[in-house]
């Protein structure tokens, strides 16, 4: 008997020091084996995600392009913020922390603002009062090419049209996104001194496309011994008003550049020698203007 209670007190311990044993060699494992979370699951209890869109005032069809969303992570006051994403996608959705954020959607130079507290999957739809501007040049009925023109847009304050800058030297046939108001344009067709002006509206979720029409021509000035003959290479030009304003002046065999419709001087100098001659310019009309040296 005394064998027999030895044995199955034998198995009894050993029973009951498995399980022992099975708990220090746990406790003995490294924090990272202990508590690491399955591969496939992620914890996203601390995370939510935020779905943008914007439209323009008073409309509801979300704007389709052009916009630019920045995300920013709120700060206390006198901090900077911290931009978190950005996106030039329409709508797009983005996952963060849950917190407080700064929301912002550019429409080229128009925008919009919130601030939103991120506890849960939200939906924030921006609205954008703005539209877009697109000018183009012509002399008369032929187009001005787009690389040879640009436009300028200026918001007028008090009597000044030009009061402040907004967009400066736009290529001709783009769109420039504005918010909604009046707007002095200046279209400059060439490099010299062919202007146009006019005042546009931008309408809210509209496209104000307009085109100017120039009074201008192309000139190549020459510096020749006789009607015809061969150019003067390093011939130095000057274009002047009949006032004496200087509007261009170049080195060259025939520089060419585009003028406003009116009278000038030109003023050829070569080898010390100085030469002059009146000419006209008749808007659409190309022409040479030969300087004769006599």
């Amino acid at each position: 008997m005394i064998k027999v209670f030895n044995r199955w007190s034998a198995l009894a311990l050993t029973a009951f020091c498995l399980p022992l044993l099975a708990a220090g060699a746990l406790a003995q494992m490294p924090p990272r084996l202990q508590n690491a979370p399955p591969p496939q699951l992620q914890d996203t209890q601390g995370t939510a995600t935020l779905y943008l869109s914007a439209v323009f005032s008073g409309e509801t069809k979300p704007i389709g392009e052009g916009l630019v969303w920045r995300v920013y992570a709120d700060a206390p006051d006198g901090e900077d913020f911290k931009i978190m994403v950005k996106s030039q996608d329409a709508s797009p959705s983005v996952t963060l922390p849950k917190g407080d954020y700064r929301i912002h959607a550019a429409y080229g130079f128009a925008s919009a603002t919130r601030r939103v507290s991120l506890t849960r999957d939200t939906v924030e739809r921006l609205t954008i009062a703005a539209g877009g501007l697109r000018i183009r040049g012509a002399i008369g009925t032929n187009p001005i090419p787009p690389e040879k023109m640009t436009f300028s847009v200026f918001v007028p304050v008090g009597n000044n049209d030009e009061g402040r800058l907004v967009v400066e030297k736009a290529r001709s046939g783009s769109v420039v996104r504005l918010p909604e108001g009046t707007y002095h344009v200046v279209s400059s067709y060439g490099d010299s001194n062919a202007l146009m002006r006019a005042d546009l509206k931008v309408e809210n979720g509209k496209l104000t496309d307009a085109t100017l029409n120039h009074r201008a021509a192309t000139v190549t000035l020459k510096l020749v011994r006789a009607a015809g003959g061969e150019a003067f290479a390093g011939t130095a030009f000057s274009v002047l008003t009949p006032g004496g304003d200087v509007i261009r002046e170049e080195i060259g065999a025939f520089p060419s550049f585009v003028l406003a419709e009116g009278e000038y001087v030109v003023i050829a100098r070569h080898e010390g020698q100085v030469y002059t001659r009146e000419f006209t310019v008749e808007s659409g009309q190309d022409r040479d203007i030969e300087v004769v040296a006599r």
